[in-house]
């Protein structure tokens, strides 16, 4: 069940909110080897969009950002990384916007400022999907996680937004590892497996790496405490686990 619709709908001038700039979402969920991305879902309309939101005017653009993070998923102080500006004139169509708030019982004039050209700021988030609370914004019915390879057609350029996200994603993985609070750290336990780390990057990339050089790779960046064996048993076969330095 959605919020109900509030004032920044109703508003036909958007007043407290920059005029013209949005912000969409690629926020992509990880679990258990899984890789997932929330979408919200509008009822009545076949419509399926990437999260987004509004800069009021007062406000930071990553403070924006990170509010509208939050209310969509609860969870605060997560990877957040902005990726690309998208402003293109052909992406702008009134069309979806118009379907969307007249299913929830508006009707906009053509000059309301939801129906306006945007420039979208693209952001992608990194997190434990098992954490988050999905939670729709006003004007959508449902907060959903579908996985990567199997996603509904998505309205105007989002399906184009969420390539392009993963596509910086997975570029360079290995400099945004560096550090503790890097994109993986959330996603993996406080000690963990090299296979557990592998796994990880492979989901991400979409396809197997070699084990031997992985492990290289990963000691060579100087970014991981090797802990001692945990044996369970079979100790001949126990591996190492590993945290990340501090």
């Amino acid at each position: 069940m959605s919020e109900q619709i509030t004032p920044l709908e109703q508003n036909p001038e958007g007043i407290d909110f920059l005029p013209g700039l949005a912000m969409d979402f690629v926020i992509f969920g990880y679990h258990q080897y899984q890789l997932k991305i929330l979408l919200l879902e509008y009822r009545n309309t076949d419509l399926f969009a990437l999260p987004g939101g509004f800069v009021k005017t007062h406000e930071n653009l990553n403070d924006a950002a990170r509010r509208v993070l939050a209310e969509r998923t609860s969870l605060t102080n997560i990877y957040l990384e902005q990726f690309y500006t998208f402003g293109d004139l052909d992406r702008y169509d009134q069309a979806p916007m118009r379907t969307i708030m007249q299913a929830k019982g508006l009707v906009p004039t053509d000059e309301h400022w939801l129906l306006r050209r945007f420039i979208s700021v693209g952001y992608y988030a990194l997190i434990d999907f098992t954490k988050a609370v999905p939670t729709p914004d006003p004007l959508s019915d449902t907060c959903t996680w579908y996985d990567l390879d199997n996603l509904p057609g998505l309205m105007l350029d989002h399906t184009n937004i969420v390539q392009k996200a993963l596509q910086t994603l997975r570029a360079d993985l290995d400099r945004k590892l560096i550090g503790y609070d890097s994109w993986a750290a959330p996603l993996l336990a406080k000690t963990f497996t090299m296979a557990d780390l592998q796994k990880l990057y492979e989901t991400i990339l979409g396809q197997k790496l070699r084990r031997s050089s992985f492990q290289r790779k990963m000691l060579s960046l100087d970014i991981l405490d090797r802990l001692e064996k945990q044996y369970s048993g079979g100790a001949h076969k126990a591996p190492y686990l590993y945290q990340f330095k501090q």
